[in-house]
């Protein structure tokens, strides 16, 4: 800071204030100060500026699966949040594992992470009370802690399957099959419940061989799409319970001799293409909401934990308006 205030002529609290984004300074001495700064090749040691004001300017973003296309946009949105707050963002993936979720959680609270955003591989997040007590801020996403009371920001995912699953019965389908995600996994049951009521109001009863939830492991969803179509009295319609269920199924179904109805909850790449009716969720809403939400918590509000929850959108493509066989 001396070499600084030296080099641009200033004493070393004016230096103090421009580090610091403090108010009292001239554009021109602000100037004059940061040419020093830059020309001496000096950077902030942030590790000294943490033991001083007890906080790190970052937060921590723990993902089910860095690769699957649906966190690209919810990853971008509390990256750019964080970004204009000043705060750096670090993120790593579960793996939908819970251990791994619990391992990965804390080794960002260890690194002193301001807050932290979780889309929860476990139901059991006892594990965060003594960080969250000793003030890391936390916000879950996609879907809600287990176990303890915090901010959570879901989509709807009753609503929108139950939507999608009525979209198929107005087109005319009685026997319609749901492929989903593991039962542990609370978007699973959610958007198995949307189906079910979507059937009970219309009425219709629903075969147990209609229903496969499980891993999304492309054998596992294939598997069920050949069992669903097999029998006397196959399924007409499908509904896919995510993204990599929809992309699979699709698979399944090309080149049928007598095309097969299928919406899918989550929208996906080249889907307008072809013409892949979808459920689709904001992703980015997500972790734009998420996000704000936790620097509203680090801001100091305080408030009761809530549950945010955002609606989907039915895209009618083609796929979901196939009529079922005369």
């Amino acid at each position: 800071m001396k070499d600084v205030a030296a080099r641009a002529g200033v004493g070393l609290k004016t230096v103090s204030r421009v580090v610091n984004g403090e108010p009292g300074v001239t554009p021109d001495t602000e100037r004059r100060v940061q040419e020093a700064i830059d020309s001496l090749g000096f950077r902030r040691n942030d590790s000294a500026r943490v033991l001083r004001k007890g906080r790190t300017a970052s937060v921590g973003l723990v993902l089910e699966d860095l690769a699957d296309p649906f966190y690209g946009p919810l990853s971008r949105a509390v990256e750019e949040v964080a970004r204009a707050h000043g705060a750096l963002l670090i993120n790593g993936s579960s793996a939908e594992d819970p251990d791994r979720e619990q391992e990965l959680a804390l080794a960002l609270c260890a690194r002193r992470v301001d807050g932290l955003i979780v889309i929860p591989a476990g139901s059991d997040h006892r594990y965060l009370e003594p960080e969250m007590r000793a003030g890391v801020a936390t916000v879950f996403v996609d879907r809600p802690a287990g176990g303890i009371d915090a901010d959570a920001v879901l989509s709807d995912s009753f609503g929108g399957s139950r939507a999608g699953v009525a979209h198929l019965i107005a087109h005319g389908h009685r026997r319609i099959g749901f492929i989903g995600d593991r039962p542990r996994i609370h978007t699973a049951t959610e958007r198995l419940r949307g189906y079910r009521a979507a059937m009970e109001e219309a009425g219709l009863e629903i075969d147990a061989s209609w229903v496969a939830l499980g891993p999304t492991d492309p054998e596992r969803v294939q598997e069920a799409v050949a069992a669903m179509l097999s029998g006397p009295e196959p399924v007409t319609a499908l509904f896919a319970g995510n993204n990599r269920v929809t992309v699979t199924a699709v698979r399944a179904l090309a080149g049928r001799e007598h095309p097969v109805a299928l919406v899918g909850f989550d929208d996906i790449e080249l889907a307008d293409l072809l013409g892949i009716t979808v459920i689709a969720q904001d992703a980015a809403a997500l972790g734009r909401t998420a996000a704000e939400r936790l620097f509203r918590r680090l801001e100091g509000v305080d408030e009761a934990p809530a549950r945010v929850v955002l609606g989907t959108t039915l895209i009618p493509r083609g796929s979901g308006e196939i009529a079922p066989p005369a």
